[in-house]
């Protein structure tokens, strides 16, 4: 439909989401002659004339609206239509005054002269060359925005994701668009190459124009990265871009070569890898066989210390853990890794005991909020993530503590150690001092982390590291069938049934083979059989956590229903194709570094505005602000992926396993899942997926060269 901007009700400049009010509307659709139009749209004026397109719907609170795909404004042919059009505040500095001189100059030519001849506008009265300068300068940006906001979504880009595009690249965004599209995949998140490659082929660019290989390549390798791995064959990279972008295998090998030469990616012997992921390998092998190299022993006795530390408690360490902490007082890197109710915690607070007697500084910290407000929790002493103990700055994407602004302390213990990823591992190796130490803490059954690399398996798997395998399952946990049962599950045993009339029944199998009925049982379970009789909060105490985000049992279908069960009503605001309400259980899908929001962290919707779009969510008592594109990041949380659940426990968990999971089913998957459960665990399950998943033991390998890094560093003697 088109119409004249009569009244701007509302616009968030930073944003780009506005709230405009039409008259004299004409289209396709019947209306009043009057619609409100609301979304993230160009600046415009009042008494410009747009074209736009969208839905109409009827909101509760503000009646009959047009939700914007695009707009488009239209020039204005008369006097008085452009006389409006300039003093409408599109520009500053120039008022209904100024405007009415400028048209009395120029006419209906004036637009054509801002657009083409600019310096003409010295002969308007009263226009100094400072003045005209500026106003020359407003009209190109206003120009460059409303042009470069119409092309991209004239190529199927929402207005929310183009503003970004025009955010990051400012003023240069239509020279880069059509001269450089494939940038637009590499440099923002939600661009993605397919995006990219449409627009590319609208400007003409060919099908092997070299720019299109190289981003198909860097296309391809992230999508592996994705997955976990650090490295690829390079015959396979090639034929996996061969066959994606359809042309000459030899051009792709060629333009590989480019990337190699311009740093983009490391090739070593016949594999590739993004030249981050292979520096960050490099980084920590070598900074960690220097820090192996110079350990210390802590000085003193501390065997009075470990004895008060036993009585107070009313406990007697084990010989394991009594290694564990012989170990961390010996060496200056240490692993201590072992499944639930292995004593990790006790030894951490002893630990800690013995640091504080010996005046050496330690940090506690880990890789999520969560994990790090849990390991404060456990331990009664502050512990932060990595990238607040790291002092990431979000501008440039960099962590201010380095080789060059070392940590101001003595040790740093990081817990849930096997959620590290390469990157990560490698910036806090980097931030520690030469004398400093490192104590890992961590679950090496349990899926490895979100981002590229098996850090904590590669350490183990090199053998370089001081090692302590913890074991022993201790008398307070033994009555834990969820202890138990992970237990049995990591030795590949089928798990057991709790016993219903047992006073502390905690792990439960519900056998079902049907998608439909397991569906409907992980639904009833989550809010009515669980709530009812363990008296747990079905939105803060209980998570869903399946393998897979597609079918009956999947994250998408579940988070729908429990929804509809758990919060079915109240003004909503509408996502790709999901709604969100207050109340509402959500995740953040993707690292923020600005927001500090980061992959996996799960909040409530606290608060919602749908004019202006905004949803505020509650991330563990810190309110975050989620405008416009940026909620484009949440999904609804009510069910999760198992990957996702990494570092986080809940109260109760409730996990279908089928078979349509296949793909997905393994040993420490499983594993996994059941060790987020703190006071209850159901499983609604078919045994045959149940038997699948304990007999494949692929525990997601991924293709990383730590381990012959680390070895070969360690291996050679400087001089």
């Amino acid at each position: 439909m088109s119409g004249e901007v009569e009244r701007i009700t509302f616009e968030n400049e930073a944003t780009g989401y506005r709230v405009l009010k039409l008259g004299k509307v004409t289209g396709d659709i019947a209306t009043s002659g009057r619609l409100a139009v609301v979304g993230v749209v160009p600046s415009v004026g009042v008494g410009s004339r747009v074209r736009v397109t969208g839905k109409v719907i009827n909101d509760a609170r503000h009646g009959e609206q047009l939700r914007v795909e695009s707009m488009v404004v239209l020039e204005p042919d008369t006097l008085q239509g452009i006389e409006r059009h300039l003093s409408s505040g599109i520009l500053p500095g120039i008022g209904p005054a100024l405007a009415h001189r400028i048209v009395a100059v120029f006419g209906t030519d004036a637009l054509s002269v801002l657009d083409n001849s600019p310096e003409k506008l010295a002969s308007v009265p009263g226009l100094g060359n400072k003045k005209v300068g500026e106003l020359r300068q407003a009209w190109a940006t206003h120009r460059v925005e409303a042009t470069v906001m119409v092309l991209l979504q004239s190529h199927g880009m929402s207005p929310a994701l183009a503003r970004r595009v025009l955010r990051h690249y400012g003023e240069k965004t239509a020279q880069i668009v059509q001269a450089y599209p494939y940038r637009l995949a590499m440099d923002i998140w939600g661009v993605g190459f397919k995006t990219a490659d449409r627009i590319a082929q609208a400007f003409g660019i060919a099908m092997d124009h070299p720019e299109r290989i190289m981003a198909g390549l860097l296309h391809k390798l992230r999508g592996i990265c994705d997955d976990g791995h650090c490295w690829v064959k390079r015959e396979l990279l090639i034929e996996a871009t061969t066959e994606e972008l359809s042309i000459d295998p030899e051009l792709v090998a060629a333009s590989l070569d480019k990337l190699w030469a311009s740093e983009r990616v490391t090739v070593e012997l016949d594999s590739v890898a993004l030249a981050p992921l292979a520096s960050a390998e490099k980084q920590l092998a070598t900074q960690l066989s220097i820090c192996l190299r110079n350990s210390t022993a802590v000085k003193g006795r501390y065997e009075r210390v470990i004895e008060k530390f036993q009585q107070e408690l009313s406990i007697e360490l084990a010989p394991e853990q009594q290694a564990a902490i012989l170990a961390v007082t010996q060496n200056s890197v240490v692993i201590i890794t072992g499944g639930p109710g292995v004593g990790k915690t006790t030894i951490v607070r002893a630990i800690l005991r013995i640091f504080e007697r010996a005046k050496i500084q330690l940090r506690l910290a880990a890789p999520t909020g969560r994990a790090a407000k849990r390991l404060s929790e456990t331990t009664k002493r502050d512990a932060s993530t990595l990238h607040r103990l790291l002092e990431f700055e979000p501008k440039h994407g960099t962590f201010q503590r380095n080789a060059s602004m070392p940590l101001d302390c003595d040790a740093v213990l990081v817990d849930e150690f096997s959620m590290v990823d390469i990157q990560l591992a490698a910036a806090l190796v980097d931030a520690l001092r030469p004398d400093a130490r490192i104590i890992v803490v961590g679950d090496s059954d349990q899926l490895p982390s979100v981002g590229a690399g098996a850090v904590l398996r590669d350490l183990i798997a090199s053998r370089t590291v001081p090692l302590v395998r913890l074991e022993t399952v201790f008398r307070q946990e033994q009555s834990s069938s969820i202890v138990r049962n992970a237990h049995r599950i990591k030795a590949g045993q089928f798990p057991q049934s709790s016993d219903i009339d047992q006073p502390h029944a905690d792990f439960f199998i519900v056998e079902r083979n049907d998608p439909e009925r397991a569906a409907e049982d992980v639904i009833t379970l989550a809010t009515q059989r669980i709530p009812a009789r363990f008296s747990l909060n079905p939105q803060r105490d209980i998570q869903v956590l399946t393998p897979m985000h597609r079918g009956p049992v999947g994250t998408l279908a579940l988070n729908q229903r429990l929804q509809e069960r758990l919060n079915p009503s109240g003004p909503a605001l509408s996502v790709r194709g999901q709604s969100f309400r207050v109340g509402d259980k959500v995740m953040q899908t993707h690292n923020d570094y600005e927001k500090e929001t980061f992959n996996g962290d799960i909040g409530q919707v606290i608060a919602l505005s749908e004019d202006p779009r905004q949803l505020s969510v509650d991330f563990d008592d810190r309110v975050v602000m989620f405008e416009n594109d940026e909620v484009d990041s949440l999904v609804l949380a009510y069910a999760t992926s198992i990957h996702k659940s990494q570092g986080s426990e809940y109260q109760a968990v409730v996990i279908p396993l089928l078979t349509s999971h296949f793909v997905m089913l393994s040993r420490n998957l499983l594993y996994t899942a059941v060790t987020r459960a703190k006071r209850l665990c159901v499983l609604v399950a078919d045994p045959k997926a149940l038997r699948i998943a304990l007999a494949e033991d692929r525990r997601e390998e991924r293709q990383t060269q730590l381990v012959e890094r680390l070895r070969t560093a360690m291996a050679f003697e400087s001089p």
